[in-house]
This record gives structure tokens, sequence and C-alpha cells, in this order.
């Protein structure tokens, strides 16, 4: 707002002072009111909210200093110029410690001076109340998105929930094999997802995928790949040759990849496809570029299984070899996702897989003791999403 639109409340009781000041400011463009006295200066102030306020220090009935105190309890930041007679400089610095914007000394010599130090005074009342006015828009964002935070935390815990009643149960038993999972997400929800069963009694089939990105839209794969999965095999059993899917897993991987390149999800996987034929004693598996790759103990040994493969969801055109792997009576597979190496001490991709596997080495195989000698409780969150998958048979029964 330009100064000519300002309205202006002179209060003084000098006659001489008032017709000169208000003279001198109706010609420099202001529109000036004129009280004679503090009371009624004030009223008039209450009702109107003038843009500035020029006042004597020194009138009767209660003074300027009174008049300042009372005008800014009505209106923290209305804009305030106090007059005073020379010799007055402690009452002018007090209204100053009051909140007056600024002062002049009467006689006024110069004019032009007043209306700069007015034309001052109210830039600077807009700008406290420009920043009042961000202060109180900031408050409100802020209290905004709070709420929405609020509100998203309990989406996501809701939602971390629903994964949770997807995955399947810890530890399961079947035929002799034990089975246990652990998520570790890096967010509220996970792009790392493991699920297994019986298939027949005589297959356990499992598998252990990791979903490009992190938080919901990772998630949504999971639960998207869970409900394929389950659907692949029920329409193998309708059609009677589920036992194809599990003679050659690669099978399941393509229509999979299939899938995800249709859906346009705009993401991609990698996992591990394994299942134990009890009667053969062996591991059949896949690997879609999944690492680091499975651990097998066997008579107190550690190695990594064999091979390689592309990831799930880019390439549409593309086979996966399916790998053998004798089992012993008694065995452990530990499965993980990558975001386990980045809980590894420092060093680079070789030199972390030796650490784990010296790790892995050394435990009794279970899922407990390795996640112990990981310290993975101590981890709130994760810098990526971790996931280990065991499936342990201490004899054959």
């Amino acid at each position: 707002m330009t100064d000519a639109h300002r309205t202006l409340l002179v209060i003084d009781d000098d006659a001489s002072v008032r017709q000169s000041i208000v003279a001198y400011l109706e010609n420099s463009g202001f529109s000036v009111h004129l009280e004679t006295d503090s009371r009624s200066g004030l009223a008039w102030f209450n009702q109107h909210r003038p843009d500035l306020v020029i006042a004597d220090l020194n009138m009767p009935e209660f003074d300027g200093l009174d008049l300042l105190r009372q005008i800014k309890a009505v209106d923290p930041y209305a804009a305030v110029v106090v007059a005073s007679a020379i010799g007055s400089a402690r009452d002018v610095v007090e209204a100053l410690r009051q909140g007056a914007t600024d002062y002049f000394i009467k006689p006024v010599l110069n004019p032009d001076f007043l209306v700069h130090a007015i034309s001052r005074a109210l830039n600077n009342e807009d700008l406290k109340r420009e920043n009042e006015r961000y202060r109180v828009d900031l408050e409100r964002v802020n209290r905004e998105l709070n709420d929405y935070v609020r509100l998203l935390e309990r989406d996501q815990k809701a939602a971390r929930q629903v994964q949770r009643n997807l995955l399947p149960a810890t530890p399961a038993h079947w035929h002799g094999v034990t089975l246990e999972h652990l998520i570790v997400p890096s967010l509220y929800l996970s792009g790392d997802f493991v699920d297994y069963g019986s298939v027949q009694k005589r297959y356990v089939a499992c598998y252990l995928t990791d979903v490009s990105g992190h938080g919901a839209s990772s998630a949504f794969v999971t639960i998207w790949l869970k409900q394929l999965v389950r659907r692949l095999f029920r329409e193998s059993r309708d059609r009677g040759d589920e036992a194809t899917f599990l003679v050659d897993p690669s099978l399941l991987v393509r229509m999979i990849n299939q899938e995800l390149l249709q859906s346009q999800f705009g993401c991609h996987l990698t996992c591990f496809v394994g299942i134990i034929d009890l009667q053969e004693r062996a591991l059949y598996y896949i690997l879609a570029g999944h690492l680091p790759r499975p651990v097998l103990i066997e008579e107190g040994r550690a190695v990594y299984l064999e091979g390689v493969g592309k990831p799930v969801g880019i390439f549409p055109d593309i086979d996966w070899k399916v790998y053998r792997r004798p089992l012993a009576d008694q065995f452990s597979l530990v499965v993980f996702s990558d975001g386990i190496l980045d809980v590894l001490p420092a060093g680079d991709l070789l030199g972390r897989e030796a650490y784990l596997l010296a790790l892995v080495q050394s435990s009794d195989g279970t899922l407990d003791d390795i996640s112990n000698r990981l310290r993975l409780s101590e981890f709130e969150s994760a810098p990526d999403d971790i996931a280990i998958l065991t499936l342990t048979q201490r004899g054959r029964l």
C-alpha cells in the first residue's frame, strides 16, 4: 500500500504543532485525523485502527507512554511515532523500549524528516505484519504437515501389518525341514519378501525376492507377487501340470517376468527360487540377479551356491538356468537379500562376501544365531531392506 492511501492519527494538545504537522502531512498525501487528548485519541484508534499514530509524550490525563502501552496492548504491531520536546531524552528512550517505532523532537524544523520517519515506520510495520503472516502461515502449514505425516505413519503402519500378515509363519516345519525368515525394513514397508510352502508332500518350495526401490511402491509389488505366484500354482494344479513348475522353476520365473513387464510398474526385482526334492535329496534353484548368492552349510563347511542369472522385469525374452545341488542328510541353506551387504564391515564386494561366508560358517546355521552374529537387533531401521531365509534339516526322517 502506498503512503497516499495511509491513514494517520495525530494526538497532540499543542494547537500550533497540530496545525503545522497536520497541514504538512495532508499536503504530502496522507489522510490525517486529529485528536487533542490521549483518551479521545485511544478511542478513535480502537474504532478505526489507523496505519500509524503520532503521539505527544507530554499530555494531560495520561501521558504518551501510557497511551503507547495501551495502543500496543490492543495491537502489538501498531506503528507509533512519538513526539518529545527538547530535553526529554529519557522519555524517548523509554518510549522506544515500550515499542515506539520512531521519534522526533518538537518543534519540527524540517518537515521532510518527519515524512521520511513516517514512511520508514510504515515500511517497518508492514514488514513486521508480513513476517507475522508468514509465521502464522508457516505454523499452519507445519500443523497440516504434521497431521499429514501422522496420517501417513498410520497408513504405513497399517500397510506394514498387512504385509506382515502375508508373510508365511516362522518357523515352519515340513518333512523334517525347518524354514525361518527375518525381514528388517529400511522404512515402514519392505521391498524384500519371502514365501515358502510344501507341495505334494515331496517338495519344499521357497523364494526370496528383492524389489527395486523402497517403501510403499516396492511393498505393493511384493504383495502383487505373492498373489501372482499363488495364482500360477493354483492354475497349474487345475491343469494337472503342477509338477512342471517343480521340475523346472524357470517356467514360473518367466511367467513372473512377463506379468511384471506387462504391468508397467516401472521396477524390477532380483530373486532366489529354490525347490527341495526330498526324494532325490536335491535342491533345484534359480538365481535371478540375486546377490549375495545363497550359502549352503554341510558337514561344517559353508559354500556359496554357484549360478548367475539376470533380474526379473527388465528383459522381455530371457531364460533362467535351473541349477541342481545334491543335499546331505543334514544341511542349512541361508539366503540373504543384498541389504545385508550394507551392514557388513567396509570393503569391496569380494571382501564383504568373504566376511559373510566366514560368519555363516562359524554359526550353527539357524536364523537366531546368524542374526545375532550380524547384530541385526541393534538396527531400528537398516540402510536398505534386509531379508534372511533359512532352511535347515538336521537329519533325514
